[in-house]
């Protein structure tokens, strides 16, 4: 359904045909971690850490003036996400902090000020999760993939890249 919705985003023209690749790759990779944070509550290394140098090469192929931003909400998103991990150890699991820099990488390649509305959706949804949940553990992994795909999926809504820039 994901890669369905792509390909109505770039033929309706709200997405550069070159930049597919990311948000294809991005809904593969948020189904499979959306179902091992619901399963078992984990976030794996083999997916969370691969995904840097996926991330880094989608984007670098898309278009490397997109690297910048890349690198600028990989540091904000996972800084933000380290820094709550340090203050309280039990807010925010260590595979959050580590999917965090990946998806800040695809994101900030898109719009930096989508980073900080992508962390804030991400917790609001933890947060609505959690109130209904009463005191159960809550997988925080989704919360952070839906808002980062949406991104991804509709870059021009978010100020991201124009249809007729790019490599391809």
């Amino acid at each position: 359904m994901l890669w369905s919705v792509v390909g109505l985003s770039v033929s309706c023209g709200w997405m550069p045909p070159w930049w597919v690749p990311v948000p294809l790759w991005l809904g593969w990779l948020a189904v499979l971690l959306t179902a091992c944070d619901l399963i078992a509550r984990r976030l794996p290394d083999v997916l969370t850490l691969t995904a840097y140098p996926v991330a880094a090469l989608l984007l670098g192929a898309a278009d490397p003036g997109l690297l910048l931003g890349g690198l600028t909400g990989l540091v904000l998103f996972a800084g933000l996400y380290l820094g709550v991990r340090v203050l309280s150890p039990a807010s925010i699991g260590p595979g959050d902090v580590k999917l965090a820099g990946s998806l800040g990488a695809v994101v900030g390649a898109v719009s930096v000020p989508a980073v900080l509305g992508c962390v804030a959706v991400a917790a609001g949804l933890t947060l609505v999760v959690a109130a209904r949940s009463r005191g159960a553990a809550v997988a925080h992994g989704p919360a952070m993939l839906l808002p980062a795909w949406l991104v991804a999926a509709f870059p021009a809504a978010f100020g991201g890249p124009e249809v007729t820039a790019g490599a391809w």
